[in-house]
């Protein structure tokens, strides 16, 4: 019998591959099938209103995995098997639907169920439906909840359509992929990361001024921090000048409701140029006018490639001066925030408390794009290569008056986008603090953003938060830009928990340090003496045994992270337990669930945690990977479903590189594993390719860029080596097959030959 896998509701029930995802689904629940396998979920109402919230009915009975909004700005996970688990402000559901007779397997198979027994995964996304944005929720009574609000009173309905689209199949990441590219495709209104072109900044090493320095940013301070990596010998080719460069305003407001006399400050933008900071101060001995000198300096001096400025979408945290004499060609009023009940269903911040109770300095929609063309045709006359941009969800609860918050985020994202494109003549922009669904099915082209809370130092329990966070919510946000992980300081008792993460998530790696306060052993793990990184093809994401199980607070689960170069696959081991909780709050105690000593947590790892092995590997493959383990740099072979145990104390790490066996002419087996020196090893290899030379002895040919020690996995001690023709004296240990070699020089691509 053939089971449909398009989602359906009968007798009651949601039904997908033979399983009731649903219970209880009411009448007024529609769905509509989009495509062969996928459907839309929407509902109808007796009565029109900007706001409706729908029940699904009952969800219990799979486990679970779902990113929520805990805060206006950000996303974390949430983990359970009942509707009532299920946070407001959801907006992506992945559930494991299996037979309850099933035992949960420690490595799940690759292969698409065939309507038996086997695992699969089924997807819910709630999403923008023309005005209307939804978003779910679970209630005391484990029913599912539909949240569906367009943020303008005037804008209403009594039906939506397309709220909630709904796909399954047998491998999670799939599922993912396959739904993005679909919505994409239906929508119009936003493009997958593949139909993206990818700001060149993410494969450089960069700095941000911001945990330095913070809104003390200053010329002296940069050039400062800039000589010191420099005198270190990683010199950042990417800078990011964050907050503090502007030409701001700190209004004073009273609030004399509390005794004494409480003052608040809202920080609004007055004009486009830099602030007096940045004006008539000395560089090199002499005058150094504006930004523009500035940085001609920094490039010339410290051969910074790309320097991007902070601001935030609307201006500034406050938005705008509307009295300033510059901004009043755009428009602006002062505009009051109108939170909806979702919003303020978790961890309100001080900054919505501000902005709600003050106002916001708010350019005219009609003028925006006039404001952002201005704004970066002066940066960009500045030499400046590129913006991030901040504080972008405020705008999604200003859109009263304006069509909705929809339509109105939609206007200032894709003008953001349009001057990007215009000014900097590239897709240079880093979008942050825009973790909404406004954000992500409008992102035409904006190809990076931020997709957790800021790395905060001086906060212990944040961060094995971070490092959780930034995993998990790369599984949607991967599919849609490339993830950014944020910086964090080389010089912190945690900053090789974080390299290590960095180095797995395909992201760009930047730090944030002060002025001589590094780590240049961490760094050097990441990156190449030229600057450059070696970075991940994909978003790094937990592998498929981690993903319903909470990494953070379970007491019991270490977290693992995925990822694929050209040749090679890396997994990273993180155990994230007993250093915080969801949802993180600043200043929170040192949360420990076992209630006592720091103990070892185990977890068993395979090469088939890298999902997507077999993209990587060819016809020569024989199902066997060589395992490169980073910390105690031993070497193993074993088969592709084969696995090990591995323990680790909280806030500690490992690293392995995976690289399929290829067996050529007389039974010779070989995997490069790259630099194996670097976090992500793989990350250096750009091909491989292996015959027989014009004597006849067979020959492997491995590109290859970067310096220091490169390793590969060899069955048989080779006759010889080299490097760009050159011979080279080799290691070998016959024991554990590990070959070893310096490759000196440049960073660029070198061809090494093995000869055996």
């Amino acid at each position: 019998m053939t089971i449909s896998t398009t989602p359906s509701v009968g007798n009651g029930s949601l039904m997908i591959r033979g399983k009731a995802v649903l219970t209880g689904v009411p009448d007024n629940v529609i769905v509509t099938p989009a495509g062969s396998e996928a459907a839309f979920i929407g509902a109808s109402s007796e009565n029109s209103s900007s706001c409706h919230v729908f029940s699904l009915r009952i969800l219990q009975g799979y486990r679970f995995t779902c990113l929520f909004r805990f805060k206006l700005w950000w996303m974390i996970p949430c983990f359970g098997e009942l509707g009532g688990q299920v946070p407001a402000e959801t907006q992506m559901l992945l559930l494991e639907v299996r037979d309850k007779s099933s035992v949960h397997e420690e490595i799940t198979s690759n292969t698409e169920p065939n309507g038996g027994g086997e695992t699969f995964y089924v997807l819910l996304l709630p999403i923008l439906d023309g005005q209307f944005r939804a978003s779910l929720q679970g209630t005391v009574t484990n029913e599912l909840e539909l949240n569906v609000e367009s943020g303008d009173p005037n804008v209403e309905t009594s039906l939506v359509m397309e709220t909630v689209f709904m796909n399954s199949g047998g491998n999670p990441y799939n599922v993912l992929k396959d739904s993005i590219k679909m919505l994409a495709n239906i929508k119009g209104t936003f493009n997958h990361i593949e139909n993206k072109k990818v700001p060149e900044h993410v494969d450089w090493f960069g700095w941000s001024t911001w945990d330095a320095f913070y809104t003390r940013v200053t010329p002296e301070g940069i050039e400062e921090g800039l000589k010191s990596y420099a005198d270190g010998g990683f010199a950042p080719k990417f800078l990011i000048i964050d907050d503090g460069w502007q030409n701001t305003i700190e209004e004073l407001y009273e609030d004399d409701e509390e005794i004494p006399v409480k003052h608040t400050f809202v920080g609004r933008l007055v004009s486009l140029d830099e602030n007096r900071k940045f004006k008539n101060f000395y560089s090199l001995q002499t005058i150094c006018t504006n930004l523009q000198q500035f940085i001609k300096i920094l490039k010339e001096k410290y051969a910074v490639r790309m320097i991007y400025t902070w601001h935030a979408l609307v201006g500034y945290w406050g938005g705008v001066l509307p009295r300033s004499k510059v901004m009043r060609k755009y428009n602006p009023r002062l505009e009051f925030p109108m939170p909806s009940r979702s919003n303020v269903s978790h961890v309100i911040c001080d900054t919505l408390v501000n902005v709600g109770k003050y106002g916001v300095g708010l350019i005219d929609p009609s003028k925006i794009l006039s404001f952002y063309d201005d704004l970066h045709s002066y940066l960009a006359s500045c030499g400046v290569d590129g913006v991030k941009v901040d504080v972008q969800n405020i705008v999604e609860m200003l859109g009263s008056g304006y069509g909705g918050r929809v339509e109105f985020s939609r206007q200032y994202q894709q003008a953001l986008e349009e001057s990007v494109d215009k000014n900097f003549k590239a897709n240079n922009l880093i979008s942050c603090m825009s973790l909404n669904t406004e954000y992500i099915y409008s992102s035409k082209v904006g190809a990076v953003a931020r997709v957790s809370e800021d790395f905060m130092p001086n906060e212990p329990t944040f961060q094995t938060l971070h490092v959780a966070a930034v995993a998990f919510n790369s599984l949607l946000l991967g599919e849609i830009v490339v993830p950014d992980w944020d910086q964090f300081y080389s010089d912190h008792y945690t900053a090789y928990f974080h390299g290590a993460a960095r180095a797995l998530g395909g992201c760009s790696i930047y730090v944030s340090d002060r002025p001589g306060k590094h780590d240049f052993e961490v760094i050097k793990k990441l990156v190449l003496p030229d600057g450059s990184i070696l970075r991940a093809r994909k978003a790094g994401r937990p592998t498929r045994d981690c993903l319903f199980s909470d990494p953070v607070i379970d007491g019991k689960s270490l977290l693992k992270i995925w990822n694929v170069n050209n040749l090679t696959g890396i997994i990273g081991i993180f155990n994230c337990q007993r250093a915080g909780k969801w949802p993180p709050t600043p200043g929170a105690q040192y949360e420990s669930p076992q209630g006592s000593a720091d103990v070892l947590l185990s977890s068993r790892v395979s090469p088939s945690d890298v999902d997507s092995l077999e993209e990587i590997a060819d016809e020569h493959w024989n199902g066997d990977c060589a395992l490169y383990s980073f910390g105690s740099g031993s070497l193993s072979k074993m088969p592709r479903k084969g696995s090990f145990e591995v323990s680790l104390g909280t806030l500690k790490c490992e690293i392995y590189t995976v690289s399929p066996i290829r067996v050529f002419g007389d039974n010779i087996q070989f995997a490069p594993l790259g630099l194996v020196d670097m976090f992500n090893s793989g990350g250096a290899i750009k091909s491989l390719d292996c015959k027989k030379d014009s004597s006849g002895l067979m020959m492997a040919k491995i590109q290859v860029r970067g310096c220091g020690r490169f390793g590969a996995y060899s069955h048989r001690k080779p006759r010889s080596c080299a490097v760009d023709k050159k011979e080279k004296q080799f290691i070998y240990d016959a024991k554990e097959g590990l070959l070893t070699f310096k490759l000196d020089g440049d960073c660029n691509y070198k061809e090494i030959q093995i000869v055996y």
